[in-house]
């Protein structure tokens, strides 16, 4: 099951096509998407409104069409409150996704259900509409933190604790459009018990035009989550990591992007395999993997500390 997060919109042609600062993209996007695996996007970012409501009436119905499942945006009130469940191997997973704002454009008033902010009452409704499916693991977007910095702030991490005491079991981070950390550990609830929660606050960007240090590369994430069928306790057994490069051509160039496997190329460069990568996309390789291994670390096992 692959989750990702879709910083756009697919509001139509007749809106016209956009970057920068209010985004709308071609629906055909959402078919690629489909086509490399994607199951489930979050759709609470700040560029939600970019084309107002009806732009995320649009985008959904798009992702409904293609086939994709979608948490975070909402047509209506009752689609709000209707939690996103999937089975995945028989471990019941509730996805949630929440942002910190819209880019000053405001929630329409009649409206207010069609995006998720980050708004304490808010989280725990759904965290609590999510229980109440008697689900197994909540995994939860945090659309959120600093652009552009490499480390979550204090905000994040006092987030991250509320979300993990009321229930979250994952968090997954974007928006700094860079990686930040990762972890695993046990924590202590109010009653005393224990529980395993994994955050990782940002994975970076997947595919963009941005130019900024850092800001083409993205960590798909690999976790392995077990469920013991006596006692239903969920275990994060591992969780790895594959770093991906973002290529631009140039301007003008067919297929202009590229998403290059990160250790892959480096390997094959190694090997005196050049008609890929030459020695200047080579050491730029190397820099960025050197930068997403300092930052995420060692891929998580159940032999490391917890």
């Amino acid at each position: 099951m692959l989750f990702g997060n879709l910083e756009t919109t697919f509001a139509g042609e007749a809106r016209g096509y956009s970057g920068y600062p209010t985004f709308n993209s071609p629906s055909s996007l959402g078919t690629a998407i489909k086509n490399i695996g994607v199951d489930v996007l979050s759709t609470a970012n700040n560029h939600s409104l970019d084309k107002g409501y009806k732009g995320i009436v649009s985008t959904l119905d798009a992702l409904d069409e293609i086939g994709i499942e979608h948490t975070g945006t909402y047509r209506s009130e009752d689609e709000q409150n209707k939690i996103l469940v999937k089975d995945i191997n028989g471990i019941k997973v509730a996805f949630l996704s929440f942002t910190y704002g819209t880019n000053g454009i405001p929630v329409p008033k009649d409206n207010g259900y069609c995006v998720n902010l980050i708004d304490k009452e808010l989280m725990l409704e759904q965290i609590n509409l999510a229980k109440a499916q008697e689900v197994d693991l909540i995994c939860t977007s945090m659309h959120w933190g600093v652009e552009y910095a490499q480390k979550q702030n204090k905000e994040q991490e006092e987030l991250a604790d509320f979300l993990f005491q009321n229930g979250v079991d994952i968090i997954i981070g974007n928006h700094a459009h860079v990686i930040e950390p990762m972890e695993r550990k046990i924590i202590t609830l109010e009653d005393g018990t224990e529980k395993e929660v994994f955050v990782v606050y940002a994975l970076g960007n997947f595919v963009s035009g941005q130019v900024k240090e850092h800001t083409k590369t993205t960590a798909i994430l690999d976790m392995n989550i077990t469920k013991n069928g006596e006692t239903g306790k969920i275990s994060i057994d591992s969780v790895d990591y594959v770093p991906v490069y973002c290529y631009d051509r140039g301007a003008g160039k067919p297929n202009r992007y590229e998403l290059i496997d990160i250790k892959s190329a480096i390997s094959e460069y190694e090997s005196g395999n050049t008609s890929k990568v030459n020695s200047s996309l080579y050491n730029t390789l190397k820099k960025e993997l050197t930068n997403a291994e300092s930052v995420l670390g060692e891929p998580l096992t159940k032999n490391d500390n917890t």
